[in-house]
């Protein structure tokens, strides 16, 4: 996939990507089914398939013929995070984010928050959700992130431990490393970056036969997918 190779892992927007894909811990996985009927039962099979394959670190599921908005892909991204928690009694084995081709501006102000650049990052050429391990992200956090440690007070000096500030969450730590790259970067290079992937989709589907909508206008242009 050029964005994960030529954007996230050229830029080292995720701590894990470029590792589990050198490693054989990655895998892709296509849903052909559109609009709605991808969420009626694919994507969660899609779901479970990374989760039941053990040497899946971080599992993509692309969805190259559902068009909807951002707003409307994120939501269905959402219920089915809760349906894979429920199929697994609410300790799901994987995390679900969702990724999205549609342009997410970046104001001046937004630019200057690492939060509101993650919609920016995260422009996959199709609506795509990632899957990760959450047992990886625990391998990544450090102890101290998971607020179970024990401390031999006799050894430390108190004043100087408190006086230290705990350390922030996983995802607010790679948010503030990535608004740091992308400063460095140029939002307007990323920006090129991104739009290149992107007018490569479109021409690699025109000539598939493929409209924008991500729907074959014959079975023929179906198999030649």
């Amino acid at each position: 996939l050029r964005y994960a190779e030529e954007f996230v892992e050229r830029f080292d927007l995720c701590p894990w990507a470029a590792k589990a894909r050198r490693d054989g811990h990655v895998e892709v996985r296509v849903v052909t089914a559109p609009g709605p009927a991808a969420f009626e039962g694919p994507a969660l099979a899609a779901v479970e398939a990374h989760a039941a394959a053990s040497h899946v670190q971080v599992g993509l599921i692309v969805f190259p013929r559902v068009r909807w908005p951002r707003a409307r892909f994120v939501e269905a991204v959402a219920r089915l995070r809760e349906r894979h928690a429920d199929a697994h009694g609410g300790t799901p084995p994987m995390a679900l984010a969702a990724f999205h081709p549609a342009p997410e501006p970046v104001e001046p102000a937004a630019a200057e928050e690492p939060a509101r650049l993650v919609p920016f990052i995260r422009r996959s050429p199709d609506p795509t959700i990632q899957c990760v391990r959450l047992s990886v992200l625990e391998e990544v956090r450090r102890p101290s992130d998971r607020g179970t440690g024990f401390v031999d007070l006799s050894t430390v000096d108190l004043a100087a431990f408190l006086a230290t500030p705990p350390k922030k969450p996983l995802h607010e730590r790679v948010a503030a490393r990535n608004w740091d790259t992308l400063r460095e970067l140029g939002l307007a290079e990323a920006e090129r970056v991104l739009a290149a992937i992107e007018a490569d989709r479109r021409r690699s589907y025109a000539a598939l036969g493929l409209s924008d909508e991500g729907e074959a206008p014959s079975s023929e242009s179906a198999k030649r997918r």
